[in-house]
This record gives C-alpha cells, structure tokens and sequence, in this order.
C-alpha cells in the first residue's frame, strides 16, 4: 500500500466523502454539498488516487463503501469534528454569522416552534436558513452523520453521544368533530371507535405516545395519514376519533373538539435533542437557546386540559 499524500486532503475533500458516504450516490453528495456532480466525481477521482482504493462501488443503484472507507468514515468524521471545534473559539454575533441548519421534527413541533421563531428572528435582522426534514422515530445516526443538527421529538436516541433538553410537555387527548359526534364515555367505546391516526415514514403511529395504559384492545386506524396536517380535511364532518398531544389544538387541530381520554395516559415530553460535538458550538447554544425560549412562551400559552 502507497503512503497517504496528507498534504492532498483538505476539509472539503473529506466532507464530500462524508457526504457520498451517507448519501451512498454521487449525485445525492452533490445535491448536499451544492456542487456539481461533475466537481463530486472529481473529488471522488482524487480521493480514490490519494487512498489507492475505489472507496466506493456501484451495487445497483447505489454506491456501496469498501472495507477501507468503513474504516475511513469515524476517523474523517473525528477530524472534521476536530475541525469543527476550532471555529468554536471564535467570537461569535448573530447578526455578523451566515447560519444554516438543518432540523429533524415533524409537522406539529416545526409548526409550534419556528414560524414564530423565524418571525421572532426577521425582527432582529437576524438571517438564519433552515432545512426542515422528517423525523418520524429518529436514530442516532441522523445526528451522527450530520444529517441534521438537532431533531425535536418525543422519542429521543437513548444513546450516550445525542444529549438531550425537554421542551414541551402534554397530554394525549381524544381530538373529534363536536358537530358530528361525542367523546366516547367508556374505556371500550374509546377502543372501539373508527381512528384517524398519523403513520410516521419509520411505520409507527401516534399512539406509540400512549404509554402507562394497556393498548392491546385499541382498533386498528381506520384512516392513516403521513402527517399531522393532513388530519382536519379527514376529520372534518366525520365520526372519526383522534387521539394526539394537546398541543395539536394550537397546531394542525385547533378547530376540533377536544377531550380527554377514559384512561388518562402518562404525559408527554418533547425533547430537543443533538450530537455532543455540537454541545459547545456557539452558534448551535444560540439557536438551542432560541428554542427554548419559544417552547417556554408555548407552554404559557397552553391552557392545561
């Protein structure tokens, strides 16, 4: 084996065979990284030469690491992590600072949280882009790929490298048309009912939030939909039950009747949740603080049910 020419590599070279690596395709690596897929191959090119491997096959249509860039990709991501935490020392001022991130979160915590943030940010003159992304039951590697710099959920990777805040707390509560029909009376009435139910990408639903009750008995939904904005048009004049945080009546639900269950469930908790490289990020504390400062003004506008 040839020895490394290290005075060839260079940050972005090793980010975009971060990027191939994650997105197992070129073109999906250029779409990331903003380039041309024509400059990706030649990055690629140059990073098979400086390694003396493929680095990367084709195996239908994917491109599949080799056995030397598994081995590769932990130690690229370290040092660009390393990386990384130089410009951490570096003063920061948001209103000086090109920001981007990129936020796993489903309908319902993107739609509490950021319009109003953004609205919040406009005011300051304070420029931020986000990419908002699905994030259905996330896994660790969604943070640890950089995929994303932080996700808001309920369910977050019990994992010792993604930390953790909790944000926002409710009630699982019966979401319904009052014009149409009642809140079901008994525990069995509830089970038996026809469910409207949201279906996450990862196949989980809403009610995998019911915990410290016995769901066994709970009816298949009726009606699933990808997302919680899709709930008001199938619920809308019909008999169909929904059983969601209490936070969806000040989101996608707000116009429905809304009670709670013949079983209360144990609360619920939303958690911001990131990798531990981006702890001490300055500008990753400044946008965990913002959000944390408009779940607290969410919460205190949420009367309790």
């Amino acid at each position: 084996m040839k020895n490394i020419d290290f005075a060839s590599l260079d940050w972005q070279l090793l980010n975009t065979f971060l990027k191939i690596h994650e997105e197992c395709s070129v073109s999906g690596a250029a779409l990331r990284l903003g380039l041309q897929q024509s400059t990706v191959s030649h990055a690629l090119g140059r990073l098979r030469a400086i390694f003396d491997d493929p680095l990367f096959v084709r195996s239908g249509q994917k491109m599949v690491p080799t056995e030397r860039a598994l081995a590769l990709q932990p130690r690229v991501r370290t040092i660009l992590d390393d990386l990384q935490g130089l410009a951490d020392l570096r003063p920061f001022d948001p209103r000086e600072e090109e920001m981007s991130f990129i936020v796993a979160a489903n309908d319902l915590q993107r739609d509490l949280i950021f319009p109003s943030l953004l609205r919040d940010l406009t005011q300051e003159g304070i420029s931020v882009a986000f990419e908002f992304i699905p994030s259905g039951h996330p896994a660790p590697g969604m943070m640890r790929d950089a995929r994303c710099h932080l996700a808001l959920t309920p369910f977050p990777p019990d994992t010792t490298d993604i930390l953790q805040k909790a944000i926002l707390h409710g009630r699982m509560m019966c979401f319904y048309d009052g014009s149409i029909r009642k809140p079901p009376r008994t525990w069995e009435e509830y089970c038996a009912a026809d469910r409207l139910t949201v279906r996450f990408p990862d196949g989980g639903t809403s009610l995998r939030a019911l915990t410290g009750i016995d769901t066994s008995r709970i009816r298949d939904a009726h009606v699933s939909v990808p997302n919680f904005n899709a709930m008001p048009a199938f619920l809308r004049g019909t008999n169909l039950l929904a059983t969601e945080i209490d936070l969806m009546k000040r989101a996608a639900l707000a116009e429905f009747d809304m009670a709670p269950l013949p079983k209360p469930s144990d609360p619920v908790t939303i958690f911001m949740t990131w990798h531990q490289r981006s702890t001490n990020d300055p500008a990753h504390i400044w946008l965990r603080d913002r959000i944390e400062e408009t779940a607290r003004r969410v919460m205190a506008a949420n009367p309790e049910p």
